[in-house]
C-alpha cells in the first residue's frame, strides 16, 4: 500500500499522474490519501479513471483524534509518496519517525527538498530522485522487491538511536554552535557569511 498523507493542495497534476502511472505498474496497489472535501474525492476519482486506473484504488483515511493513533498507521503503509513542488515537511518526518520508508522527487526550492533533507539526515539518500521518471520507477521497484524494502525498513527502524534527524540534543547543540559563530562574526565585526558547524559537534 502506498501513500501520501500531505495536504490536498500539495496534489497537483504531475504529481497525480506519477501516482497514477506507479498504482498502474503495481497490480493491486492501493493509495491511501488524507481525508478531503466530498468535492475534492470526486474530483480525484474520476482523474484516476481518466487515467485508466480504478478510483476505488484511492483510499481517503479519515481524521483521527490523536497524534498517536495519526502515526500508528503509518505502520500499515509500505511507502510514503511525496509530492513535488511543495515536499511533505512535517508529513515526512512522522513517516520516518513510525518507520514508513519516503520516496521524494528533490526540486529546486527549499519547499522542494525538505523531504530529501530529511532523507538525507536519517542516512536514506538513496530514497531521493531527481527526476519523475527515476522518482517513479524508484518506488515501482521497491513495492515489487519486498526484501529491498524490508531492508530499506530495517534499517530506518534502527535509525532512531543513530540518526541526526532524531538526535534533539545534537541538533541544540549544533544550533548553539551556529548562534555562537554568528555572534563571534559579529564581534570581530565581519560581515555575514556562510557557518559550517561540524557534522557531530
Amino acid at each position: 500500500m502506498f501513500c501520501c498523507f500531505n495536504n490536498a493542495y500539495k496534489i497537483n497534476p504531475a504529481v497525480f499522474g506519477s501516482w497514477m502511472n506507479i498504482l498502474k505498474s503495481v497490480d493491486q496497489s492501493v493509495l491511501w490519501l488524507s481525508d478531503v472535501g466530498e468535492i475534492a474525492k470526486s474530483n480525484l476519482r474520476k482523474e484516476a479513471k481518466g487515467r485508466g486506473v480504478d478510483p476505488d484504488r484511492l483510499v481517503f483515511a479519515r481524521r483521527v483524534a490523536s497524534s498517536s493513533e495519526h502515526l500508528a498507521r503509518h505502520r500499515l503503509a509500505d511507502l510514503f509518496l511525496d509530492t513535488l513542488p511543495y515536499n511533505a515537511h512535517t508529513t515526512a518526518s512522522d513517516a520516518l519517525w513510525a518507520g514508513l520508508p519516503v520516496v521524494t522527487h528533490i526540486g529546486n526550492s527549499f519547499a522542494g527538498r525538505v523531504a530529501a533533507s530529511l532523507l538525507s539526515a536519517v542516512g536514506l539518500p538513496e530514497l531521493i530522485r531527481r527526476t519523475r521518471a527515476d522518482y517513479e520507477a524508484l518506488a515501482i521497484e521497491l513495492a515489487l522487491d519486498k526484501q529491498k524494502l524490508a531492508d530499506i525498513r530495517r534499517r530506518l527502524q534502527g535509525s532512531h538511536l543513530t540518526a541526526s534527524l532524531f538526535d534533539a540534543a545534537l541538533y541544540a547543540k549544533r544550533l548553539e554552535t551556529a548562534f555562537e559563530a554568528m555572534y563571534q562574526r559579529h564581534q570581530d565585526g565581519l560581515a555575514p557569511d556562510h557557518i559550517e558547524v561540524p557534522a557531530r559537534g
